[in-house]
């Protein structure tokens, strides 16, 4: 596949994933609950396929640099860590309510990272 397909597809599955994650976030701060959400199935399934799309694409762009992964460099194993992190992050507002907010400054706080470690791989 062609690299500014690959490119493209994962910025769009990471657009589907904020999709859900934000959908989640502000049905809790609205005082939703993981019991009465109507979308909480779909979100799930938009959640889990949108990671596993960045991830695919994501490591199919390294692959096509040449970079296997035993030479994983820094910003690769950040990136896989905040991947992580989102993936967690789904479950997060029904188990702690309270962190529905914070999540909404967090959250992108973290995409601009993963952007700016893609950008530059300062390590």
């Amino acid at each position: 596949m062609d690299y500014l397909a690959l490119k493209l597809l994962h910025i769009v599955a990471v657009l589907f994933m904020f999709t859900a994650l934000g959908a989640t976030v502000m049905h809790v701060i609205g005082g939703g609950t993981k019991a009465d959400n109507p979308w909480r199935v779909p979100l799930s399934i938009i959640h889990g396929v949108s990671l596993l799309i960045i991830l695919i694409a994501g490591l199919w762009i390294l692959i096509q640099w040449g970079i296997k992964p035993s030479d994983f460099e820094g910003w690769v194993w950040a990136k896989l860590l905040i991947w992580a992190l989102f993936g967690a992050a789904i479950v997060l507002p029904y188990k702690v309510p309270q962190s529905a907010k914070l999540l909404m400054l967090i959250l992108p706080l973290l995409g601009a990272l993963a952007t700016w470690l893609a950008i530059f791989k300062p390590f």
